[in-house]
């Protein structure tokens, strides 16, 4: 296992969340090839702010004493959970993605025993418009919000799709994860314009790499582009999203939540070398 050189917190300007997908195992949403201690200890040596929290680890499957444990391991390393993906039909993005909003208690009873006010959940259809107002409005008593990544085959695949479905819900605490590498698969512009579009409902960033290209071999199917194949690459190579550009956009914004380095990275390299080669990359363009 490669040494982790212990990177202190900068005083940077923006907040940095390392995704505990970081240590699934390939090709799978539920299995973890990593504890969450491991992770935790990952996280603060580099010198993250918090972990976004994915069912791999915790969930709603998950019993309440080692969810408690949790959170005692995380609160143990200075860290905060900047949001919680609480089961896997979600991340996986399956028909049943959506049923979460049709009883959303058991995550709000999540992340209040986590200490975090920030939900990732899944829309497919129509008709989970309905159940995202009524899910919103009882999250909203809770003083926790819900949000919806950029991503595939999905009400927000394009930028048109996710501002129309943002405007249908119309809550205050129903927003965007902005993520564009999703946007890119579907061959969306992702840059200041989308950006700015986005700003009034946008609640968290995710940051994936990857060189969309013929011979790619991974694939993904989009509902506007068919099957896209594409190589995952490290978030600092070149070729692929242009992170400088997104960076210098949403400081000019003044987007002060968090940026989740969010890939599955174990495809390519090791949890610790993701996680520590990701943040000192993020580092300099936050000094940008």
């Amino acid at each position: 296992m490669k040494k982790i050189v212990n990177i202190k917190k900068w005083n940077s300007n923006m907040k940095f969340s390392l995704s505990v997908r970081v240590a699934e195992a390939p090709g799978s949403k539920e299995k973890t090839i990593r504890s969450l201690v491991q992770i935790a200890d990952l996280a603060a040596n580099l010198g993250y702010h918090a972990l976004c929290m994915r069912a791999s680890q915790v969930g709603i499957h998950t019993p309440i004493a080692t969810a408690s444990t949790a959170r005692k391991i995380i609160a143990d390393h200075h860290l905060a959970v900047s949001m919680i993906t609480g089961d896997f039909p979600t991340p996986i993005n399956n028909d049943q993605a959506p049923n979460a909003l049709r009883n959303i208690t058991p995550y709000l009873d999540l992340a209040d025993l986590l200490g975090v006010d920030l939900i990732r959940i899944a829309m497919k259809r129509e008709e989970d418009i309905a159940w995202a107002q009524r899910a919103a409005d009882e999250t909203r008593e809770r003083r926790i919000r819900l949000a919806h990544q950029s991503h595939t085959q999905s009400l927000f695949e394009t930028t048109d799709g996710s501002i129309a479905t943002l405007k249908k819900v119309n809550r205050p605490n129903f927003g965007l994860i902005y993520e564009p590498a999703n946007l890119d698969l579907c061959g969306e512009d992702y840059g200041s314009a989308t950006l700015r579009r986005f700003a009034p409902w946008l609640f968290n960033v995710y940051l994936q790499n990857h060189l969309r290209h013929a011979d790619g071999k991974s694939a993904i199917l989009t509902w506007k582009q068919g099957t896209v194949h594409y190589d995952p690459i490290r978030l600092q190579d070149t070729g692929g999203i242009n992170f400088p550009h997104i960076f210098d956009t949403l400081s000019r914004m003044d987007y002060d939540g968090y940026i989740t380095v969010h890939q599955a990275f174990t495809e390519i390299m090791e949890p610790e070398q993701a996680a520590q080669e990701s943040i000192a990359y993020l580092k300099t363009l936050d000094n940008l």
